[in-house]
């Protein structure tokens, strides 16, 4: 029987040898494809890629993040995530108030020029520093916007109400199990303009049968080295919780990606990558003493069984 990374792997190969060349807001080019799924069975082992090493902390952290409706990247730093740091980093150094040496398209600098990186690590170090000291900085500077996190626990409304979506779609799936409206948008078009990153998993959707909590995400557009596969585990590890939550099993994670690319600076990691095996699938464990997805700590989540081939390093295009 195939194991289902070998579809994440094939994909991979199907970008590079037909994917079109586009240019996109990075400047950094893409081989890019439109309209992919992949389906991955959670009975079958928690689908954490095993050909480089995916650091799960960072999307327990990330996940717990977004759930409780943060949108700032102090608790992130405190759980040592840095993944959203060049967004708000970005932020600062094109404020009028940041008088440090040119950051402008840091980036891309920081991969082309040694003595540029070191600089930019120094700076990076400097803000992060004081996102987690300086509480009046932290409030404004390591703000992302209306981000997932907001959007999921509290999306304005024409009236000046907010709608939370997640409880809203946990009473509904344990109310209405076979509603096909069990959906949570991340998309908010007025709030667009005003979030660091717009969201690339845009809408996920739960689906229950035969006792088994399904769910299928849309997403954009995917990074397919770097992000797809954190979002893949993300969202295999929201179904779990909440299956918990609700007494279900879990079925499917479905994930349909709209612009899936790899980016042209990722492609001899890429082809690293295409070259090693799979190996099994770990197995996930939930405190069970947790009754809520809102009660969850990063400690109470937990991978057994996972031995995936070495981490594979590559540029993040901001």
């Amino acid at each position: 029987m195939q194991h289902e990374e070998n579809q994440y792997l094939d994909l991979c190969k199907k970008i590079l040898e037909t994917g079109a060349k586009k240019e996109d807001r990075t400047g950094t080019g893409t081989y890019s494809i439109f309209g992919q799924q992949m389906r991955f069975d959670l009975q079958k082992g928690f689908p954490l890629l095993t050909t480089k090493r995916i650091p799960f902390r960072l999307i327990v952290s990330e996940l717990l993040w977004f759930l409780k409706g943060d949108t700032n990247i102090r608790y992130l730093l405190r759980h040592n995530n840095n993944i959203w740091n060049e967004w708000a980093f970005k932020r600062w150094v094109e404020n009028p108030e940041y008088k440090g040496p040119d950051m402008t398209d840091f980036g891309i600098r920081s991969q082309q020029d040694e003595d540029f990186n070191k600089l930019y690590v120094e700076e990076m170090d400097k803000f992060k520093k004081r996102i987690l000291e300086d509480d009046e900085f932290a409030a404004k500077y390591g703000e992302l916007g209306d981000v997932y996190g907001k959007q999921w626990r509290a999306w304005k409304t024409s009236t000046g109400e907010t709608i939370d979506q997640i409880k809203d779609v946990i009473q509904m799936i344990k109310t209405n199990p076979d509603s096909r409206r069990l959906i949570v948008s991340a998309w908010n078009p007025e709030d667009i303009p005003s979030m660091a990153l717009p969201p690339c998993h845009t809408l996920f959707q739960f689906y229950v049968a035969e006792g088994k909590l399904s769910c299928q995400l849309y997403q954009r557009s995917g990074d397919h080295f770097l992000g797809v596969p954190f979002n893949v585990a993300s969202y295999a590890l929201l179904t779990h919780i909440i299956a918990q939550e609700c007494g279900l099993d879990v079925g499917e994670f479905v994930h349909t990606i709209g612009d899936a690319h790899i980016y042209s600076n990722h492609v001899e990691q890429v082809n690293t990558q295409m070259g090693r095996e799979p190996r099994p699938f770990p197995t996930l464990h939930l405190n069970p003493d947790k009754p809520s997805v809102f009660d969850f700590d990063v400690e109470d989540i937990k991978l057994e069984g996972y031995n995936p081939h070495p981490a594979i390093k590559a540029p993040v295009a901001v």
